[in-house]
């Protein structure tokens, strides 16, 4: 965590709020909707995901306009089959924190959550989440379930969806197109 933190203290995304996030998403500029910091930070993220050929997905925790975690998908890395971006960072903010309860956190992440990390950010109570591209094939948030608006469990997360998604589906799909084109199959 220490190596992690030094790398988020000199970043140029700490001292974001919210609100100047939410602000910047809906500013236009030259036609186009801005990317908020946080979510240009996942994106990186993602592409560092490429390193060691994991899907490209990033996530980034902001706490009171600070970033806390940022963390992209080491599961070939760590050949783990959990170490999804949202669930590393989760427990990034949590450890720093020192609470299980995430609920004055926002999550920035560039796909849509799989059934897991949905599940965990509803564990963690987590208070928003902001995503990229819809994942059309495992997405729990809006594609296929909404365990985070969800009557049958304790807690419901607030959710903004489409923010960086054209960036995030192309990273995505190049990733695929790149992995098929080497292996004739996808991972």
């Amino acid at each position: 965590m220490a190596q992690r933190s030094d790398r988020l203290s000199s970043n140029e995304f700490r001292g974001v709020s919210n609100s100047e996030c939410e602000t910047s998403a809906m500013s236009a500029h030259d036609g186009h909707r801005a990317i908020p910091d946080p979510m240009e930070q996942a994106l990186g993220e993602a592409r560092a995901a490429l390193e060691h050929h994991d899907v490209p997905v990033g996530a980034v925790i902001v706490h009171r306009g600070e970033v806390i975690a940022a963390r992209h998908n080491e599961r070939e890395l760590t050949h783990d089959p959990v170490a999804h971006a949202e669930i590393l960072a989760m427990r990034d903010a949590a450890q720093l924190l020192g609470q299980w309860r995430l609920d004055e956190c926002t999550l920035y992440v560039t796909l849509e959550p799989c059934a897991m990390c949905a599940g965990a950010a509803v564990n963690a109570r987590l208070g928003r989440l902001v995503y990229g591209a819809h994942d059309p094939k495992a997405g729990a948030v809006s594609s296929h379930f909404g365990l985070l608006d969800s009557d049958v469990l304790n807690h419901r997360v607030e959710v903004t969806s489409g923010v960086g998604a054209d960036e995030s589906a192309e990273l995505l799909r190049s990733f695929f197109r790149e992995r098929r084109s080497n292996t004739g199959r996808e991972p």
